[in-house]
């Protein structure tokens, strides 16, 4: 299937592809500007590996608890608070992989990633900026989705695979909607606790416990961000109480939930939120 298009500003190009729910294998958009529009987004944590790629000639700078860093793309875990991206001319592909797939494709420490933001070059070497001038020639998005795809497959290292049980336990997280205790998955998978503890940690990047918080978190933004009362979420999304439910967006989103909601969101946000659709869809 082609990719789905949304151009509801003049000024913009946005488009997403049809490929796979970004917790089951790669899911991408594409957008850029047709004038001089700039990039300024802020992001909160997401239970996925992030790959952010600028393929025209411009530095996404990106401001995190690792520092300001000059860029050309960058990959991203599961940082902790609010991250700021801008540039001054947006031409981007933007990537989201579960973390199982992305263990396949990288040799850094998961754990390592997720508490910092680590520049395309230095992961993927000459192979990221061949890739930057591939993109940039493209015709279409059609080929840069394609090509994006391709490369991430070269990436791949077949003898670097996480275990199933940590897979299993991933996906079990993901459709309890975060809803599982650690206990309740290592009984599922044969596993003492610890083993899975340290195994889920060393090639998820979190440890389970972290993981489960992180996506209920999400189901939870996604609730706010609909207009539904803090309480009404809080109910839904398995948290104890409003109390429990703002002590969790704090630790993942440095704001309360009201702060999350009120904060207003700029016309890329707006537009890129409307791309991406439910996040776990």
């Amino acid at each position: 299937m082609g990719p789905i298009g949304l151009e509801h500003d003049t000024g913009w190009d946005f488009r997403r592809s049809s490929g796979d729910a970004p917790l089951g294998g790669t899911a991408m958009i594409g957008y850029r500007a047709h004038g001089a529009g700039g990039l300024d987004l802020r992001v909160t944590a997401l239970p996925a590996v992030t790959v952010l790629i600028e393929f025209g000639e411009n530095e996404l700078i990106v401001d995190s608890t690792a520092g300001r860093q000059a860029l050309s793309g960058f990959v991203s875990g599961f940082p902790h608070g609010t991250m700021r991206v801008r540039t001054e001319r947006a031409e981007c592909i933007e990537a989201r992989l579960s973390p199982p797939q992305f263990y396949s494709l990288s040799t850094i420490d998961p754990v390592d990633l997720g508490r910092t933001v680590v520049g395309l070059d230095d992961l993927w070497g000459r192979g990221a900026l061949l890739l930057r001038e591939r993109l940039a020639g493209a015709a279409t998005w059609e080929e840069r989705f394609a090509l994006t795809n391709s490369f991430l497959r070269q990436c791949a290292d077949p003898t670097r695979t996480p275990d199933p049980e940590v897979v299993a336990s991933w996906r079990r997280i993901v459709a309890s909607r975060g809803q599982v205790s650690v206990g309740e998955l290592a009984g599922s998978c044969g596993w003492s606790r610890k083993r899975l503890w340290s195994r889920f940690e060393a090639q998820i990047g979190l440890t389970p416990k972290r993981a489960a918080m992180l996506v209920r978190f999400r189901h939870a933004v996604e609730g706010l961000l609909t207009g539904l009362p803090a309480a009404d979420v809080a109910a839904t999304c398995g948290y104890t109480d409003q109390s429990h439910l703002c002590r969790d967006v704090s630790s993942f989103a440095d704001i309360t939930p009201g702060a999350l909601t009120a904060e207003p969101l700029t016309a890329i946000s707006k537009h890129r939120y409307r791309v991406w659709g439910t996040f776990f869809r």
